[in-house]
C-alpha cells in the first residue's frame, strides 16, 4: 500500500521525491546535519527536503589535516 509520501515535493527546489522517513530507513538518515542546520531548516521549510537539496546544505565532512593546519 502506498504511503502519503510517495509523491512528496521538496519545499526548497520543488523536485519530487520519495520521503522513506516515515518508513523503516531513509537514505536521510546517513547524513550529517549540524543541530543549528536543523532548526534553521525546520523554522524555514515545512515538510522533507530532497536528497540532493540536503547535500548541498550539509557539511562536508573536514580532513584531520585540514582541521589541524588551522
Amino acid at each position: 500500500m502506498p504511503s502519503s509520501t510517495d509523491n512528496s515535493r521538496c519545499p526548497r527546489c520543488g523536485g519530487g521525491f520519495h520521503c522513506g522517513a516515515a518508513e523503516a530507513r531513509c537514505d536521510c538518515f546517513e547524513l550529517k546535519l549540524s543541530p543549528a542546520l536543523r532548526a534553521e531548516l525546520a523554522q524555514r521549510y515545512s515538510g522533507c527536503l530532497c536528497l540532493n537539496c540536503l547535500h548541498e546544505l550539509a557539511e562536508p565532512p573536514q580532513a584531520p589535516e585540514a582541521t589541524a593546519m588551522r
